[in-house]
């Protein structure tokens, strides 16, 4: 199989992944998920980093998660969210390191 056809998305995964950047086409999640890259972070730490309402960062965070950009762990009565895996941190990463180039 030549390397152009191994490149062809299906339908399905062509509109799951459209999906992805459509969420991540939005500044504010795309700073909310930035911010919690390396480190999970509590809601309410990711409000006040971003100047940003909890109920806003709450609200973006369920879209996030839904898609599995990122995941919550719950430590005693708090939730921290932090990137889903390494797939999409080095993809953020990656693009984030691509926007920097000259």
């Amino acid at each position: 199989m030549s390397k152009a056809r191994k490149t062809v998305l299906s339908d399905s995964h062509a509109a799951a992944l459209a999906d992805l950047f459509r969420l991540l086409g939005d500044a504010t999640r795309l700073r909310i998920v930035v911010a919690c890259l390396r480190t999970p972070l509590a809601v309410s730490e990711i409000a006040g980093r971003l100047g940003l309402s909890v109920s806003l960062v709450s609200h973006h965070l369920r879209l996030l998660k839904g898609a599995r950009l990122v995941r919550a762990e719950r430590q005693g009565k708090q939730v921290f969210y932090g990137a889903d895996d390494e797939h999409v941190r080095r993809m953020v990463e990656d693009m984030l390191t691509h926007v920097a180039e000259d």
